[in-house]
């Protein structure tokens, strides 16, 4: 059966009520929204889980048993929102952990039993343009283009470049909890551990360079729960607001400040931020070290092109509205 089912509705609409599910390396998400013709997308419910599904993956090359039972208990959940919502169409999107692991037949069995559909492992390039497609959806009317939009996630880094459809993408496996397994092992981390995961993240721009030309960027668009952490640290915020964080515009001397922060904070110190996730405290210092190592690398090869780059842009809407709107 096709990776995207269509469910018969009792009543035809202009509108299709869709169900789009992200499973990355350390997150599954979920997106039931209304989708007109014209592609507006009317958000009905999102929710997040934290299963660290990557769990160990970068050092076993396996999905670990209980990241695995993790993910799939919080499928089931969802597959029951699904149906009590009435989505008519549902795609599920898997991402690093699972390109990675050679056990991945027992996630893809798993999601076919929880959801009633084949999980798709997206390439990192198509992972790349759906992040593009909802990103660029909710920022493109108040900034210019060219975006660079980088999505931070858990396994890998996606990093596209373009103004109405991308021009250039990449996928980098330089995420926060790869990061973390591989150099942060302190808490807080030591200098020297910081100092290896900057030259690895660093060594991962140099050859991205190649392919994505930063220099061309125009507005820089941040995505996912590593650089929204960032941005609620930098706005000061006591809890988490999405209203808050979505179109955020940060000066990027705030951004690299934030990011410094909670590098070289302990979890304990971490936890007590109101707007912190309690899943993602264990790894948001390694999320803010690639995302600051970005952020100035945009930074500089903007300025060697000649032009400035002053702020950062984040934005709530990510691959989960691009894969809700890819379904229509």
């Amino acid at each position: 059966m096709s990776a995207v089912t269509e469910r018969p509705t009792p009543t035809a609409s202009s509108v299709t009520r869709v169900a789009a599910i992200d499973c990355g390396t350390n997150s599954i998400r979920l997106l039931v929204a209304d989708v007109a013709p014209d592609g507006t997308l009317t958000e009905v419910d999102r929710q997040l889980r934290i299963v660290r599904l990557g769990q160990g993956v970068d050092r076993t090359g396996e999905l670990a048993p209980e990241a695995l039972a993790r993910t799939l208990e919080a499928s089931r959940d969802y597959a029951t929102v699904i149906a009590e919502a009435g989505a008519t169409r549902v795609r599920f999107v898997a991402t690093s952990a699972t390109r990675d692991a050679r056990n991945r037949r027992e996630f893809f069995d798993g999601v076919r039993a929880a959801v009633g559909v084949d999980a798709e492992v997206v390439s990192g390039r198509e992972e790349a343009e759906l992040s593009f497609r909802g990103a660029t959806a909710g920022v493109a009317a108040q900034h210019p283009g060219p975006y660079l939009v980088v999505d931070l996630g858990g396994g890998s880094t996606e990093l596209v470049l373009g103004t109405t459809t991308p021009e250039a993408a990449l996928s980098l496996d330089i995420g926060s909890v790869r990061m973390t397994e591989r150099h942060l092992h302190s808490d807080p981390p030591a200098p020297a551990e910081v100092e290896a995961a900057r030259v690895d993240v660093r060594a991962a721009l140099d050859d991205a360079a190649r392919t994505v030309p930063f220099g061309r960027t125009t507005t820089l668009v941040g995505l996912a729960g590593s650089v929204t952490s960032v941005t609620a640290h930098a706005l000061g915020l006591t809890e988490y607001r999405r209203d808050a964080v979505h179109g955020a515009v940060l000066g990027v001397d705030r951004v690299l400040a934030a990011c410094d922060d909670l590098l070289h904070r302990s979890r304990e110190q971490r936890l007590a931020l109101g707007f912190m996730h309690p899943g993602r405290a264990d790894v948001i210092g390694a999320g803010a070290l690639v995302w600051a190592e970005v952020v100035r690398r945009v930074r500089d090869d903007v300025a060697a092109a000649g032009g400035t780059l002053t702020d950062v842009v984040t934005s709530e809407s990510d691959i989960l509205d691009g894969i809700a709107l890819s379904l229509v």
